[in-house]
């Protein structure tokens, strides 16, 4: 059986000899005796366990380079656990070693019989996370990602690159219209992070008075200003070795703007009133549903604070741009709703389908969820008509078929206009027949088939030869 691979990382010799003596038995060790070296052994992500001397060169007489590795960590390899070595005297390091994300300590001198201990169970550990995280990508169903779903290429594009995005440290800056789901995506960024155990601590730019955003963001000491009866922690520092989410960050005072650029620049914050300077390890995710770029042209934003925080940018498509979405959402949200008033199944009707197609959305999102909340809230029944919507359309079912057949057309490749051959023209129809059953059936293979007036393992060969998800 192969053994499990352990870095240890330590500059004495003579230590770094004594623990590879004494584990050789046990594990696979590497050994890195320097920051440089360790750094790239963990960057190769062939770690599940490290021991980390605090103390390493350049500076090691102190702990500064090995809280920079820890720091470092969750971009480096944000799934190795870490335990720290560290001194009996230096009980403040080992605190502060396991807020940074470190799994362990051991103290010095060290006792091999307790190091082993301590291993068993990070090792442990480490396996019941990676089968836990292995779960959750098996479980998790096509379409959807911590909560937000989406079938469309839009979709899977924004859903890709929160996977990347949540494996680094870096900032983010999240843009979309308002109600594209923008707090959805920094969540997800957080919870599919190696900071998904740490706060995620949300803060609305835009809904905090300008005089009380520096105290809400920074804090205050105690005679900081009148009405500070006791020293309050601000959000950012709430937030410290989690991820703070800066929503609107658009709406942000220039006077604001400066000290949360200097923040980003120097990991260091002072509350109003203090003269300690506080080092923070918070991740910032920036959301914003203006043109950033516009408002740098304009004066209205700091153009070294955008480019501080547009390291790692998305962008959320409006829900126009991704109509294959549109009846999946409204399925989903009619039945948690559903679950939540213990109202029982209850169904769109063919209308309700169609028009959930026909209209652009300009709340999008937000504003979906809304309606299938009005609509279970006056609807007669356990059906959801296109009058219960209220979408300003009213479209009898015997109508809504040419409709939806236009609508679908229209969201194919091809222009209206480009002379299409017969053969192009029948498969163009045909896959727009078995998208409209898909639609309005939910997606249940039966009662499309039934509709189609075929059979499902038809339905199936033209599901797949038009390459439709379902």
């Amino acid at each position: 059986m192969a053994r499990e691979k352990l870095l240890i990382i330590e500059d004495e010799a003579s230590v770094a000899k004594q623990l590879k003596w004494s584990l050789g038995q046990e594990y696979d060790i590497s050994m890195a005796g320097d920051g440089k070296k360790a750094r790239q052994l963990l960057a190769s992500g062939a770690y599940p366990v490290a021991t980390l001397d605090l103390g390493l060169p350049p500076s090691a007489d102190t702990p500064d380079e090995g809280f920079k590795i820890l720091e470092e960590l969750g971009s480096l390899a944000p799934h190795t656990r870490v335990i720290v070595i560290t001194g009996n005297a230096e009980k403040q390091n080992a605190v502060r070693a396991v807020a940074l994300g470190a799994a362990d300590f051991c103290a010095k001198p060290i006792d091999p019989d307790i190091l082993k201990i301590i291993l068993e169970r990070t090792f442990r550990l480490h396996s019941l996370e990676a089968a836990n995280r292995e779960l959750l990508e098996k479980s998790a169903p096509e379409g959807s990602l911590c909560g937000m779903l989406g079938i469309s290429p839009a979709m899977q594009k924004v859903f890709s690159l929160v996977r990347k995005v949540g494996k680094t440290g870096y900032p983010v800056l999240v843009t979309g219209e308002s109600g594209t789901g923008k707090e959805m995506v920094a969540n997800a960024i957080h919870q599919l992070g190696a900071r998904s155990d740490t706060p995620f601590v949300i803060i609305n730019c835009g809904a905090i008075p300008e005089n009380l955003l520096e105290s809400e963001l920074f804090g205050h000491e105690k005679g900081a200003f009148t009405g500070a009866v006791a020293r309050k922690t601000g959000k950012l520092e709430q937030a410290d070795g989690g991820t703070v989410f800066l929503d609107e960050i658009g709406e942000l005072p220039l006077s604001m703007q400066v000290k949360i650029l200097r923040y980003l620049q120097e990991g260091t914050i002072e509350r109003v009133g203090g003269a300690t300077t506080i080092a923070l390890n918070t991740r910032v995710i920036a959301a914003t549903n203006v043109d950033l770029q516009q408002a740098v042209e304009k004066g209205g934003f700091r153009e070294d604070l955008f480019f501080r925080l547009n390291v790692l940018p998305i962008h959320l498509p409006p829900l126009r741009e991704r109509p294959e979405d549109i009846v999946l959402l409204a399925h989903h949200f009619l039945r948690i709703e559903c679950e939540a008033l213990r109202a029982g199944r209850v169904s769109l009707t063919p209308s309700a389908v169609a028009a959930l197609s026909a209209i652009d959305w300009p709340g999008n999102v937000r504003e979906l969820h809304n309606r299938i909340r009005r609509a279970l809230s006056i609807c007669s029944g356990k059906k959801i008509t296109s009058d219960d919507l209220a979408l300003g359309r009213d479209r009898p079912d015997q109508d809504q078929d040419q409709d939806q057949d236009q609508d679908q057309d229209q969201d194919q490749d091809q222009p209206e206009d480009r002379f299409l051959t017969l053969q192009q023209a029948r498969d163009r129809a045909e896959q727009s027949c078995v998208r409209k059953a898909l639609l309005l059936t939910g997606n249940n293979i039966s009662e499309a088939a039934r509709l189609l007036e075929t059979s499902r393992p038809t339905l199936h060969d033209l599901i797949k030869k038009h390459g439709i998800r379902t």
